[in-house]
């Protein structure tokens, strides 16, 4: 029986897709295009991590740049609301695949598959339809703040069959469905405290991030999948998936953690360089400025 929650989630999804996408475009961006006006803190953290990252580019087009985040946002949300109607008969209208020889590869070996992925693109449409081209995922994720986006998220990121499964405390359950081949999809490409992280270098600075991932590659001999859910020019969407990435086992389990995050970290920021405008530049990614490896 569906719950109150579920019910309440469905009346709002539904509603809100009864309104034509072209018009919610249109109300998302106008509010995205606002919010980069009045709201200050945020426009000046996005142009200043732009400025570091790309210190070739001129301040005109660090704007646009800048601008164009807001409105890759904008997009994202207006399109949530299409999501439910998203089946196997019409993916396809949204999405095309790249480099599934990648994907097969990491199945192949048969000690499950962990993902990387992060907060690029679409990043809402890539557990939607991720299922339908490969197979359901183990999502990791972290609660979002407010109950309503967090039923209606978990709504549209379980509809085709994923499993979420809160950060803390997870690793003997992740490990286990890697034993049984399993997906686990983990975002990572954001700011973590000292206590969870090592520095790398993103983009010639020093970014605090997390070894959850570089452990459980370590220890369960999983391959680890970049994903990326890059808008096209078209307005369609391609997935794109990257070669698998090689792990570094060197015996220095310290070291290989370090090692092993720089290199998933290299690949997000290939990606966002060449979709510069598609990345999260509104986050504090840089914000820790002393990290240590938290031993488990």
């Amino acid at each position: 029986m569906p719950t109150e929650k579920t019910r309440t989630t469905s009346i709002i999804l539904f509603c809100a897709s009864r309104i034509p996408l072209v018009i919610r475009k249109f109300f998302f961006q106008s509010l995205f295009a606002l919010f980069y006006h009045m709201e200050a803190k945020h426009r000046l953290i996005a142009l200043h991590n732009l400025r570091h990252a790309f210190p070739e580019k001129d301040m005109k087009e660090l704007i646009k740049i800048a601008k164009g985040v807001y409105r890759n946002i904008a997009i994202t949300a207006a399109e949530f609301f299409s999501m439910p109607s998203i089946t196997r008969e019409n993916f396809h209208e949204w999405v095309e695949l790249e480099g599934l020889e990648h994907y097969e590869e990491g199945v192949a070996q048969g000690k499950g598959l962990l993902s990387i992925a992060a907060h690029f693109g679409n990043w809402e449409l890539m557990p939607v339809t991720t299922p339908l081209f490969l197979k359901p995922l183990h999502i990791i994720y972290r609660p979002l703040d407010s109950p309503i986006l967090e039923n209606m998220t978990k709504y549209v990121r379980t509809m085709h069959g994923n499993v979420m499964i809160p950060k803390g405390g997870t690793g003997k359950r992740i490990k286990e469905l890697l034993g049984q081949n399993e997906f686990i999809g983990i975002m990572s490409d954001q700011n973590v405290s000292a206590q969870e992280g090592v520095f790398v270098d993103f983009f010639g600075r020093p970014a605090c991030t997390g070894v959850g991932l570089a452990a459980l590659a370590l220890q369960s001999g999983a391959p680890v999948l970049p994903g990326f859910m890059a808008r096209q020019k078209s307005g369609k969407y391609k997935l794109i998936l990257k070669p698998l990435v090689e792990i570094s086992r060197t015996g220095d389990y310290e070291a290989d953690l370090r090692e092993n995050t720089q290199r998933f970290t290299k690949v997000v920021e290939e990606i966002v360089r060449e979709y510069p405008d598609q990345w999260f530049w509104i986050h504090q990614r840089w914000k820790t400025k002393t990290c240590q490896i938290k031993m488990d």
